[in-house]
């Protein structure tokens, strides 16, 4: 049986903005010319989009980085640079994603072809011909493109099914899923035969049918971490109807019943009002006269209101009537709506990049790195007063200067920014 993978951590990245163009128009017959660089491409976006066609995160262990396309580069003659591709990542119904720098849900998938952004392309950067005006009619300078967003995520999937099993270990939900779909768990006579949650598919005798989850077998101190029921938990909050399989064959099958509703409880106190069948199973062992003394002790107990079901997975004895009453129940039963804490997602929009650090290298030597001004610096040419001038400038707007000023520079100082050298000129600055 392939694994199951519930909970991952990936990385995407949208596509950095094209850089706009320096160029100039150079055509014979053409009076005077003038600038014409064009514009970069903005970068792809990334999505995820949710499909009932993958049922595990099992992908996501193979390839855990995630890239858009970046823009492509302005040209001359005013081209603009093409586009880069969105990048759309299929991802299971149920998952839900949390960004791991600031621990905030930022998406459910919760249904079908739901498609979300999770990282914004940057934009692509301006050509020389779009500085161009009345005053300035030859601008020397262009713009880099924006960069991408880099976020890293953690995926969670709850499964989302009609009917959730859930039991004591080796109360018969793997066997009830087997007998009542095409789901071939493995069944065995110890402890935590099921590792992993089964998904089944059982059809109706008319129309479509309905998902049936078999949990992994609780224990008493589940919600607390103990056993394997902690990991698995959270693929019951999404059920519509709850089947508690009891082994009736056991004599502490009363006491069972009530720690795996306290687990349930203690876990998501709105797992105690989900619509709850109590079946009691393993008929064929315990006489059908005991069995049902047993199950009006149960009724008589807790006050159950909805049928009680008395089966065998080994002689099929009730399983129709079973079947029978949950067609006409999940009907009656809306759709299970969980209510998350779910952040509005600025951090897919916003590609800013204009932190800064400064180091001093030596007594006289300060170099400042980052990535806008990497990319300012990366269309540059350090020949050309003009292009200087701007570079300048816009480390004046980002702050650089004040914060040199309170490192301590000093007139004739070497400033390093980007990779472009400059001398500190106190007046100029």
């Amino acid at each position: 049986m392939a694994a199951f993978i519930d909970k991952v951590k990936i990385k995407v990245v949208s596509g950095a903005g094209g850089n706009g163009a320096l160029a100039w128009r150079r055509e014979k017959y053409v009076d005077k010319g003038g600038p014409a660089g064009g514009d970069g491409g903005c970068g792809g976006d990334v999505y995820f989009v949710a499909t009932k066609d993958m049922s595990t995160l099992l992908d996501f262990t193979h390839k855990s980085v995630f890239k858009a396309q970046r823009g492509e580069n302005g040209k001359n003659k005013n081209c603009h640079g093409k586009n880069g591709d969105d990048l759309y990542i299929k991802m299971p119904v149920g998952v839900v994603v949390r960004d791991l720098k600031t621990n905030k849900l930022i998406a459910d998938l919760d249904y079908d072809n739901k498609i979300v952004l999770i990282a914004k392309g940057g934009r692509g950067g301006r050509g020389n011909a779009r500085f161009a005006t009345a005053q300035k009619r030859a601008p020397q300078f262009c713009e880099p493109g924006e960069p991408p967003i880099e976020r890293e995520l953690e995926l969670e999937l709850k499964l989302i099914a009609d009917v959730g099993l859930v039991g004591m270990p080796n109360a018969g939900k793997s066997s009830l899923i087997s007998v009542i779909s095409a789901a071939k768990p493995k069944i065995a006579d110890y402890p935590f035969t099921t590792l992993v949650p089964n998904l089944g598919v059982v059809k109706k005798p008319e129309g479509d049918g309905f998902v049936i989850a078999d949990i992994p077998g609780l224990i008493e101190g589940a919600s607390d971490g103990l056993g394997l029921g902690h990991e698995f938990l959270r693929h019951v909050q999404r059920c519509k109807i709850l089947l508690h399989i009891v082994d009736i064959s056991c004599t502490e099958s009363i006491n069972n019943y009530q720690k795996i509703n306290t687990e349930l409880e203690k876990f998501d106190y709105e797992l105690s009002k989900r619509q709850q069948i109590l079946v009691l199973n393993k008929s064929d062992i315990v006489d059908l006269d005991h069995a049902d003394e047993i199950k009006e002790e149960f009724i008589k107990k807790f006050d159950i209101k909805n049928q009680v079901f008395i089966i065998s997975t080994v002689t099929k004895h009730g399983i129709k009537e079973l079947l029978d009453y949950l067609y006409v129940k999940l009907d009656e039963v809306e759709d299970v709506k969980i209510q998350l804490d779910i952040e509005e997602d600025l951090a897919s929009l916003d590609n800013d990049d204009s932190e800064f650090e400064i180091t001093k290298l030596n007594k006289n030597t300060y170099e400042i790195l980052g990535g806008k001004l990497k990319r300012l610096a990366s269309v540059t040419d350090i020949r050309n007063t003009q292009q200087i001038k701007r570079f300048t400038n816009i480390l004046d707007s980002m702050g650089v200067y004040d914060a040199l000023r309170e490192c301590g520079v000093k007139n004739g100082d070497t400033i390093i920014a980007g990779g472009i050298e400059l001398t500190y000129d106190e007046e100029y600055y």
